[in-house]
């Protein structure tokens, strides 16, 4: 590629290790503030102890997967693979790979006879309803959400986002469609990357957790978020299921200080240096 002597980044369109992330693509002015999760679809329900690992794997890269098939697809060869690690600079294989690790066993792709099989599998209530809904790849099901504009929970056990600090277990999670997770507790660092990636973290109150409260995953859930939100506030959650029913519980947002409540008004902190910047350069114009 010939020298540039731009000082913007000349982004090649076939590169499979660097790409343009998407996320500022949609992002107005002005900052979005705290509007409401309405009708959100469950895109995970997984068990205590899952690891930044788990959500966002740095290993080897399977053919089947819809991160091989998008390198498939794009002219590379299985031996070319290389791993997720080598290829952070690609939001399209990252985000693929988001929930993807060979041992994520999420609760939502349960057979009929009980057992849950490991590997980046979910239910696609798009698909069908309650558990009549075909069983897809993680990433397929998000895809299909989007295009319904279905926003995303993930449900969780204790010490969610353990393990290693990794980004892109955020970053992933973000482009997924995932506005919210709601967990026992989380890991310190992983619980300010998904404030700062714009997805709330949410945690269960008076001892309760997704299995107490009798929650399945084929729910819906509405989340109704006041804008004078206030760190760490309680909110209430409110489930329907399939059957047209409801009940409702509380949780904690864990949005513990002031700076973080304004990175979430902007959506993330990389929109709200954006914003800070155009306003900076408006005032000396």
């Amino acid at each position: 590629m010939p020298v540039s002597k731009s000082e913007l980044y000349g982004w090649d369109d076939d590169s499979t290790y660097i790409q343009n992330p998407p996320f500022f693509e949609g992002m107005t002015e002005e900052a979005p503030g705290f509007g409401s999760i309405n009708g959100a679809r469950a895109l995970c329900v997984l068990a205590d102890s899952v690891t930044t690992d788990h959500i966002s794997p740095a290993g080897r890269i399977e053919p089947e997967t819809p991160a091989g098939q998008y390198l498939i697809k794009a002219g590379v060869a299985q031996r070319d693979f290389n791993s997720f690690g080598s290829r952070r600079g690609n939001d399209r294989v990252m985000t693929r790979g988001t929930f993807a690790n060979v041992r994520v066993r999420n609760q939502l792709a349960k057979g009929a006879d009980g057992s849950i099989p490991e590997g980046g599998w979910t239910r696609d209530f798009t698909k069908g309803e309650g558990w009549n809904a075909p069983v897809s790849y993680i990433y397929d099901a998000s895809v299909n959400y989007k295009a319904k504009g279905t926003p995303l929970v993930v449900l969780a056990g204790k010490d969610y986002g353990m393990g290693s600090s990794r980004d892109w277990a955020a970053k992933g999670t973000m482009l997924l469609g995932v506005r919210a997770v709601i967990a026992e507790s989380y890991e310190r660092i992983h619980r300010s990357n998904l404030v700062f990636m714009g997805v709330l973290p949410f945690v269960f109150q008076g001892g309760q957790t997704a299995q107490s409260l009798g929650i399945a995953g084929d729910e819906t859930f509405d989340i109704k978020l006041p804008e004078d939100i206030e760190p760490r506030q309680i909110i209430t959650i409110r489930a329907t299921r399939p059957d047209g029913s409801t009940f409702e519980f509380k949780a904690m947002l864990r949005i513990d200080t002031a700076v973080e409540l304004e990175y979430s008004r902007n959506g993330g902190i990389l929109q709200t240096v954006i914003r800070k910047k155009l306003n900076e350069a408006k005032q000396l114009a």
